[in-house]
């Protein structure tokens, strides 16, 4: 059905250690619930609950990041991205993508999302395009810290992750407009 993986292709340039990352209101692979979206009944535009484990030795921070490689722009659209999450920190609560960034923890940084909002957007596949994949990454880095202009891009985060990173975990929900179900 995908025919395009970004996170299989990264592998091959640098292969990093992979760990776990669970949600308790999705399976890996399996349609968003309704609160996660933006569009359809019951949407909620909710960022999921999150939690992770078994990363490398040796992360001292993490990075989060949702990204839909199947949007019809040739480049995929950013849902969210988070910098500078503490290696003390293994799970968010449902929500922790909402404006204000209240529910992350202290330090965190928030990068604009493609709507430009520094929060969590939920799936809102336009009608036509199919299914789609949001991929929920969680990047453990080997900097307690990352260095990123609060106005950064999510590629540039990504790109970040790129060089910084020694693990990957990814979790995959799928969603479809709708109008075309």
């Amino acid at each position: 059905m995908f025919d395009h993986d970004p996170y299989a292709a990264l592998q091959t340039l640098k292969p990093m250690a992979g760990f776990t990352l669970v949600s308790a209101d999705f399976d890996d692979g399996a349609e968003l619930p309704p609160p996660l979206c933006a569009a359809g009944p019951g949407a909620g535009d909710r960022s999921p609950q999150l939690s992770w484990s078994g990363f490398p030795p040796g992360t001292q921070s993490f990075a989060l990041t949702c990204f839909d490689p199947d949007a019809p722009t040739g480049s995929g659209w950013w849902h969210w991205a988070v910098a500078n999450l503490p290696a003390t920190v293994t799970s968010l609560e449902p929500d922790a993508g909402e404006p204000g960034a209240l529910k992350l923890p202290a330090g965190a940084l928030v990068l604009p999302n493609e709507d430009g909002e520094r929060r969590y957007a939920g799936s809102a596949p336009p009608p036509g395009t199919g299914v789609h994949r949001y991929m929920f990454v969680v990047h453990a880095l080997d900097v307690p810290r990352l260095s990123i202009d609060p106005e950064a891009t999510p590629a540039n985060l990504a790109i970040q992750c790129f060089f910084h990173g020694v693990g990957r975990a990814v979790l995959t929900g799928t969603a479809v407009n709708p109008a075309d179900a």
